[in-house]
């Protein structure tokens, strides 16, 4: 089977659905450079980087769309809305309508364990191409493809149908109700057990305040048995009335 694999030869063609006329093509193959696929083959370089720096992208994109679609909510209300359209949730169904797992470039072990489903590089891969749009087309061509590829979830937000991200609300009501006191602090998230293989990998997670476990959850991704287990977490309060701990 050889070394891991290299990106589909019709690369240009999404970046040609996006709207990208690439200046630096090697830009857009390290954006779709899994870590597995640089240590197999060894390169000197994998999407990490260009992952962070999309990261920022993507959240200051976002963070301007709603500042002035929403010139009335506060901060809070903001940063809610924002965490709905750049979790981990809402990159990999972007990714999946870009079908984007079909150009990573991934080493054998990540390829044959479903790397090209798994959520976490799924969204990784769409905050490095966005880091690579940046670079190469500035921030006009990022912002208007950030828009374009997030747009169902920016719409969900203008309907309010949106998902919610729970990990947010709890964090904000604990922080609203337990402000100074102790021993309260913050939520903690704990994985606690990792089931299936590598490429149906289940994470159960609990949440904890206080050392109290306060939520469980599970999901194919940390971030997702977070999300889930802080909603247990929020649904046990919305109908006690109060946090579980107090």
């Amino acid at each position: 089977m050889g070394l891991g694999t290299p990106p589909p030869r019709d690369l240009a063609g999404l970046l040609q659905a996006l709207g990208v006329a690439p200046r630096h093509a090697a830009l857009y193959e390290e954006a779709l450079t899994h870590p597995s696929y640089a240590n197999e083959v060894g390169l000197a370089f994998s999407n990490q980087r260009l992952e962070f720096l999309g990261d920022a992208v993507l959240q200051l994109v976002v963070s301007e769309r709603l500042f002035r679609r929403y010139p009335n909510l506060p901060e809070g209300a903001l940063t809610q809305r924002r965490a709905a359209v750049v979790c981990e949730e809402a990159l990999v169904r972007a990714a999946e309508r870009l079908a984007l797992g079909r150009y990573l470039r991934l080493g054998r072990g990540e390829q044959n364990s479903g790397g090209r489903r798994r959520p976490s590089s799924l969204a990784d891969a769409v905050e490095a191409l966005i880091g690579a749009i940046y670079l190469d087309r500035g921030l006009a061509r990022a912002r208007a493809v950030t828009l374009e590829v997030l747009g169902p979830e920016l719409d969900s937000v203008e309907r309010g149908t949106q998902r919610r991200d729970y990990k947010t609300l709890l964090q904000e009501e604990t922080q609203r109700r337990f402000a100074g006191a102790d021993p309260a602090g913050r939520p903690e998230y704990t994985v606690v057990e990792q089931l299936g293989p590598d490429h149906e990998r289940l994470f159960r997670v609990e949440v904890t305040l206080a050392g109290r476990v306060i939520g469980r959850g599970e999901g194919h991704s940390k971030k997702e048995a977070e999300q889930r287990a802080a909603e247990a977490a929020w649904q046990e309060f919305t109908r006690q009335g109060r946090i579980p701990y107090s």
